[in-house]
């Protein structure tokens, strides 16, 4: 290719640019009036299905050579600089900054966003229920290790509704500042990190005496490490890197498919039907010593054609007696009038914590 071609064709995307920034205004120009209205009557700024519905038709309308996640990546953030536009929100995440619950938030409410970076699980519930933030991004579960019993237990504690699931690939690297392993005293991470790399702490790090130190979160533990020269750290590739500690292995999950499931939490927060939305809802039913209490409770989802996705028990803690409640993930908004027959037949029983457009 000649200079003179190259010349022409960085003319043309110029002339695109331009193009782009005049067309970003006019829409920011609009968000800025749907703002003003939202205001007036209170509205919610964030709308999960609606940004939803938007990706759903560029992409049937795309032919390329933009795939769907580069499309994704594109309107995500534009739909970020939007929301900051028509209302400021704060987010409190699980941090410090680098953790992938801090890579989950930004996935959704993008680089501009006012963040907050808390150290526990049940701090954040603390915040959104305060109102100190408006959102909360947590883990809920990881496909591998299973469900986040914190995050569990504080959905049935606060009077909060799950916005919208956020699922995210996890890949953990091994990073320290020793020059040989066997310099290593401690690794720090998440537990569930721990258990996550299992094979390659016992086959790689291959080390009884090694102690390994649980820490609030994967980028406490990049912190750590890079405090503590004998010391490494299990964590994301981000948070090895915003610490300076030096990557020794990438992706050692004991599963390539390893994901986690994040929620992103507020107070009195409603979604409108999306038409391929998802339900969660606590259950504590009234006569659970009565046999076959919780197999009639599950044959209502079954006539009344309802996909059920989830079911997992969690001890009550109260009483001396082994009483429990469940966690259950169901196809449906709670709109649904199917969903509603059993909302309102089990309604003493029931606790709805949020219903969202279904993403895994």
């Amino acid at each position: 290719m000649s200079q003179i071609q190259l010349k022409e064709i960085r003319k043309k995307i110029d002339a695109i640019d331009n193009q782009l920034l005049a067309l970003l205004n006019q829409r920011m120009q609009l968000v800025k009036e749907v703002g003003e209205l939202k205001r007036a009557t209170n509205a919610i700024i964030y709308r999960p299905e609606r940004e939803k519905a938007i990706l759903d038709r560029l992409k049937s309308l795309n032919h390329g050579p933009l795939n769907s996640s580069a499309i994704d990546a594109i309107f995500l953030e534009i739909f970020a600089v939007s929301r900051n536009i028509e209302l400021p929100e704060r987010i409190a995440y699980l941090g410090p900054s680098g953790s992938f619950s801090h890579q989950a938030a930004e996935s959704r409410f993008g680089a501009m966003s006012e963040y907050m970076a808390i150290g526990s699980i049940r701090t954040i519930f603390e915040v959104v229920n305060s109102g100190m933030a408006r959102f909360g991004v947590v883990p809920i579960e990881n496909n591998q290790e299973g469900m986040v019993p914190e995050t569990a237990d504080c959905l049935e504690q606060y009077d909060l509704h799950i916005v919208a699931e956020i699922p995210m690939s996890v890949h953990f690297t091994f990073a320290s500042k020793v020059d040989r392993l066997s310099q290593i005293k401690k690794i720090y991470s998440k537990d569930i990190a721990f258990r996550q790399c299992r094979r390659f702490i016992d086959e790689v790090v291959n080390n009884p005496s090694v102690a390994l130190v649980p820490v609030e979160s994967t980028s406490k533990a990049a912190r750590m490490a890079a405090e503590e020269t004998d010391s490494a750290a299990i964590c994301s590739k981000i948070a090895a890197q915003d610490y300076h500690v030096p990557i020794l292995f990438e992706n050692i999950e004991d599963s390539s498919d390893n994901q986690t499931r994040f929620f992103i939490i507020s107070k009195r927060f409603v979604n409108q039907r999306s038409g391929n939305d998802k339900t969660s809802i606590l259950v504590k039913l009234a006569h659970s010593d009565e046999p076959g209490s919780l197999a009639n409770f599950l044959q209502e989802f079954n006539r009344s054609s309802i996909n059920m996705t989830k079911i997992e028990s969690r001890p009550a803690k109260k009483g001396k007696s082994f009483k429990y409640w469940f966690f259950i993930d169901f196809e449906g908004h709670f709109e649904d009038r199917n969903v509603q027959d059993i909302m309102e037949k089990y309604k003493k029983e029931i606790k709805w914590l949020g219903s969202y457009v279904k993403l895994c």
